[in-house]
């Protein structure tokens, strides 16, 4: 896949922009040279007195050229900057897009600050291979052909020297500013993105660096990592100066060329002496459009390294997401079977989870349980899909997981997760998350059922919920899901930070909700449970029992020691 066909894709739908800035850049630049030309050839007719009237026409002549040339400037400026912007907003709509299928696999994989370089810094990057990449070498060779064309007219010397010129301000100055220029490919990007992903944990973690005395230390770490960038910006802007420096020097190398060359052709009677003022001036100006080519290696290095992160991202995204499929109805019973999965996290060496079998009926209530780390929070990232198993399969109502729509997955799950994220807004904002409409009335009342019945709707919560306890994080987290209408409940520790009593009251509102529905609920604690269908115990990523409650204690195997060792430590507790 090429790395620039997402932009070329963008250009193609601004295709009417960029043929006006392109018609309007080559109006202007053979303008410019034009306007030059006329105003060089004035000079030197007014050496020989013309008659007033050629002064007039020629002195008018400047005038429309110049005005032609700052309209058409200013058209093409309008139209190339609108179609540049028009093709950004694309871009980051459509990467932004095809990064949300990714999650949270992508962020295992890329730390946050660098997904935040590539959908800010990377995107923005792009901006220049239209401007400075795609554009200029197409005005530059209509402006040097019609100027060429011009040019021979007077002189095929002077034509072959523009020729000449060209030639080596197109593509030798450029290749010799790209020499330089792959030394340091990458190397200021990566380190803009490593100073964007170390300041994103310095601020995400400031509390603990603080409690932990290593603030300092990280504070030095963003301080190298900037100098470092600065010293790689510094190098990169040397590269483009070297280039602009080399292709003044050619256009000047140039013009002394024109002026020793129209001298010598004027000396042998093959050039009128009028004329070698227009010819210089010419030169000069046509040059100015090719100031561009100069820069262009840089600028494109630097697009293709942007693009070439971005494709990565989205090609990712394309091999982890699930294809349109089966939709799975919202008021429909949900059943869930779970054959001989294993999974197995990258990097580790210790699958997560193996061999687990488990079946969800309609309407059932079902329990795992089990230490921490046994793999009871993989098993419900595999149910939502966030995650595919290494072997085995998931059906639900009979269909495979990876042939249902994901969307429809989520939208009939009742989800609450461990750690759940709160929005900066009110209480009620927090709540209608899925964009339904409910009362004032009914939304107080799920909160009093979730264990909060002293807030208020308009209670500020801040980013991330700072401003809550645990606790309330968890009993808002479980009434936003209880306004939800999906016959699948999955419930990944929901109470772990609630007292017994708060927590059997709030788990009495849910199991009354979710009578008819599909219940599966992650927890650690064993309290309440004899309301389940079935417990599962799970131990290292295996199923090492199973049962209903009364069942598991009269086997008094590995659930009846969990529930012994739970009764001693609530007495010293309660002692």
């Amino acid at each position: 896949m090429n790395d620039l066909a997402i932009l070329s894709k963008a250009m193609i739908q601004e295709r009417k922009d960029i043929v006006i800035a392109i018609l309007g850049g080559f109006i202007a630049g053979i303008a410019g040279v034009f306007l030059f030309s006329t105003s060089g050839y004035l000079i030197s007719q007014t050496v020989f007195m013309p008659p007033l009237y050629t002064l007039i026409v020629l002195t008018s002549l400047v005038k429309m050229l110049g005005l032609l040339r700052a309209g058409s400037r200013y058209g093409e400026r309008l139209y190339s900057h609108r179609a540049t912007f028009s093709m950004l907003s694309r871009l980051r709509t459509t990467f932004f897009a095809k990064l949300i299928p990714l999650t949270p696999g992508v962020l295992n994989k890329k730390r946050s600050g660098d997904l935040l370089a590539q959908i800010v810094g990377d995107v923005e990057s792009l901006q220049f291979y239209f401007l400075r990449v795609a554009y200029p070498p197409v005005i530059v060779v209509m402006v040097f052909l019609a100027t060429i064309l011009f040019t021979s007219v007077f002189s095929i010397w002077i034509a072959a020297l523009f020729v000449l010129g060209m030639i080596v301000v197109a593509f030798v100055v450029p290749a010799i500013v790209l020499i330089g220029q792959r030394k340091i490919v990458g190397h200021v990007r990566g380190q803009r993105a490593a100073l964007s992903t170390e300041f994103t944990e310095v601020l995400y973690g400031f509390r603990e660096l603080k409690v932990y005395g290593q603030l300092k230390q990280r504070e030095q770490q963003l301080q190298n990592i900037s100098a470092d960038l600065a010293a790689g910006q510094r190098r990169e802007a040397g590269h483009l100066l070297l280039g602009q420096s080399l292709h003044t020097f050619v256009t000047f190398l140039i013009s002394w060329g024109v002026l020793v060359l129209g001298a010598s052709l004027i000396m042998k009677g093959q050039l009128a002496g009028v004329f070698l003022a227009m010819l210089v001036m010419a030169s000069l100006t046509v040059f100015e459009e090719a100031a561009a080519m100069a820069t262009l290696p840089a600028y494109k290095q630097d697009s293709e390294h942007a693009a070439n992160r971005l494709t990565e991202t989205v090609q990712a995204a394309k091999e982890e997401s699930s294809p349109s499929g089966g939709l799975l109805s919202v008021q429909q019973g949900v059943s869930v079977k779970l054959s001989d999965i294993a999974f197995q996290y990258e990097g580790e060496w210790r699958p997560a989870l193996k061999n687990i079998s488990l079946e969800l009926p309609p309407g059932s209530k079902t329990a795992i349980v089990g230490p921490s780390g046994s793999g009871k929070s993989t098993i419900v990232d595999l149910l939502l899909g966030l995650r595919k198993p290494t072997e085995g399969e998931i059906r639900i109502n009979d269909v495979l997981l990876e042939d249902l729509n994901e969307t429809s997955i989520w939208a009939a799950a009742n989800v609450v997760l461990q750690h759940n994220h709160f929005f900066r807004g009110t209480l009620r904002e927090n709540l209608l998350l899925q964009g339904e409409d409910y009362s004032d009335e009914v939304l107080t009342e799920t909160l009093g059922k979730a264990g909060l019945p002293n807030k208020s709707l308009s209670d500020l919560v801040y980013e991330n919920g700072e401003n809550l306890s645990d606790g309330e994080k968890q009993r808002l987290a479980i009434a936003r899901v209880m306004l939800r209408k999906g016959k699948l409940w999955i419930l990944d520790e929901p109470t772990s930070s609630l007292d017994y009593v708060t927590e059997q009251r709030v788990l009495g509102h849910i199991y009354e909700q979710a009578a008819e529905d599909t219940l599966l609920l992650i927890c650690h604690r064993l309290i309440g449970l004899d309301q389940m269908d079935q417990i599962v115990v799970v131990d290292q990523g295996r199923i090492v029992e199973r049962g209903s409650y009364s069942e598991l204690m009269e086997q008094q195997g590995y659930f009846y020691e969990m529930k012994g060792i739970e009764r001693q430590m609530v007495g010293e507790d309660r002692a």
